[in-house]
């Protein structure tokens, strides 16, 4: 046996060893399953947000103004349209998205 190794050899040996690893390394992966309930609570928080303004500011007025809760109601319903219309924009958002990813993918 030598006692110098050849390093020709050592580096070849490491690129394949590099190959082997990289061969065996997993795919990045992708969970669809939660990018989807993340956008589902995003919806939802939308929502409820919507109508937790919409309460604030009716229930200010009409401490303010010293109403029956009349401007609460309006502000609750104006808070729900809202989140409603917010809502549909972001389901427009995320079918826009799986659209181009669906038309990237037949492309490729």
């Amino acid at each position: 046996m030598s006692d110098n190794p050849d390093p020709n050899r050592l580096k070849a040996l490491d690129e394949r060893i590099g190959a082997l690893k990289k061969a065996q390394e997993p795919e990045p992966r992708i969970d669809e399953h939660y990018s989807t309930a993340n956008m589902a609570w995003r919806m939802v928080i939308e929502l409820v947000v919507g109508l937790a303004i919409g309460f604030g500011i009716g229930y200010g007025l009409d401490l303010l103004f010293g109403t029956t809760p009349i401007l609460m109601v309006l502000f609750i319903l104006l808070g729900f349209a809202a989140g409603v219309k917010t809502m549909l924009r972001t389901a427009r958002e995320i079918q826009e998205e799986q659209v181009a990813k669906a038309a990237k993918e037949t492309k490729d």
